[in-house]
């Protein structure tokens, strides 16, 4: 069910609300796993099925990287996405794209309206440029993506990095083309649903951010469903 179908933003590159409610129960989930405040996370997803991402307590940051199952060097690409789409946020009909100009998962529902793909993860390094020189060994997105590889230990490192999602971030865009980290525009239950085109790795850092209001200050849990 379709909720809103709000009007362009005031950018020229941005991509207007569209809300649409899931069909999907969380009882029926084949899959549920909740994610810790602050935590990295490494699975995968098969081709056909639906994910659920859940922000629980609202304002939360989920800091996402796709990767094709088959040949990892195959992997979520902002420039061809954000080409694809014409527009800077991911919502309801977004299609996500690799590198390779392959579709490996589309948004089908999204009851928080838009999600940011330029604002990056936090790293010790732009902790310290962004923040203060003592902020450098503060957690971060980083450390837990390299974590959850070295864990996972599928052939994925450092070098396979690239540019994430934000789900439920808000980075708003200025006139003169500098990003804003601004409060959320989530809510305690919002979610973001994604059907997978092929099979994919799913690399999750459920952001541990203190120094800006992505995360209103406070991590908090996230949950993720998944059906089929």
């Amino acid at each position: 069910m379709s909720l809103t179908a709000s009007p362009e933003l005031d950018t020229p590159t941005a991509t207007a609300f569209r809300l649409v409610e899931s069909p999907l129960r969380p009882e029926d989930a084949t899959r549920r796993h909740r994610q810790p405040a602050g935590e990295p996370w490494f699975t995968e997803i098969r081709a056909g099925q639906t994910l659920r991402i859940v922000d629980l307590e609202g304002n939360q940051a989920v800091d996402v990287i796709f990767y094709a199952r088959h040949d990892a060097t195959e992997h979520y690409c902002a420039t061809t996405t954000l080409l694809r789409q014409g527009g800077i946020y991911l919502t309801t009909g977004s299609v996500l794209m690799s590198n390779l100009g392959r579709p490996l998962l589309t948004v089908v529902a999204d009851t928080c309206g838009r999600h940011d793909t330029l604002g990056g993860a936090c790293a010790a390094e732009s902790n310290t440029v962004r923040y203060a020189l003592q902020k450098k060994f503060m957690h971060s997105c980083r450390d837990n993506y390299l974590l959850a590889l070295q864990q996972a230990d599928v052939g994925l490192g450092k070098r396979d990095l690239v540019p994430n999602i934000n789900f439920f971030m808000n980075v708003p865009v200025t006139e003169d083309g500098q990003l804003t980290f601004a409060d959320g525009v989530s809510a305690p239950g919002k979610y973001v649903e994604l059907r997978a085109e092929t099979d994919v790795y799913m690399l999750v850092s459920n952001c541990p951010q203190l120094n800006n209001p992505c995360n209103a200050y406070n991590p908090t849990p996230v949950e993720f469903l998944v059906w089929g």
